[in-house]
């Protein structure tokens, strides 16, 4: 099956950036979709942004304007580059990508932004 693995996540002050990474591995791996989701404490899981495959990206709306979802084909990796962040952006922040249709999730990683 397919692993994925972030990291990145990390203590930072309201305002400043961060930078998610989540590699996938498996045998001949070819991705669909890959999403960064984020699960706040008390809260519902959030979907914060997917890419196709071809580049096209959608984001959540709590998040617009702030955060970019990239990735590398090539390397199996997609990336959440978070810029001004703020205090309610502290979450676990899970990658999710298809493959053969089949999801599957990391163990997350954890971004905690203080005022």
């Amino acid at each position: 099956q397919v692993q994925l693995v972030e990291s990145g996540g990390g203590l930072v002050q309201a305002g400043r950036s961060l930078r998610l990474s989540c590699v996938a591995s498996g045998d001949a791996l070819r991705l669909g979709a890959m999403s960064w989701y984020r699960q706040r404490t008390g809260k519902e899981r959030e979907l914060v942004a997917t890419i196709l495959r071809d580049g096209k990206t959608a984001y959540g709306g709590s998040v617009k304007d702030r955060f970019t979802i990239s990735r590398h084909n090539q390397n199996n990796t997609v990336y959440l580059q978070m810029n001004s962040l703020k205090p309610e952006d502290t979450a676990v922040y899970v990658c999710n990508a298809l493959s053969n249709g089949d999801p599957y999730w990391g163990q997350g990683t954890q971004v905690t932004v203080s005022s």
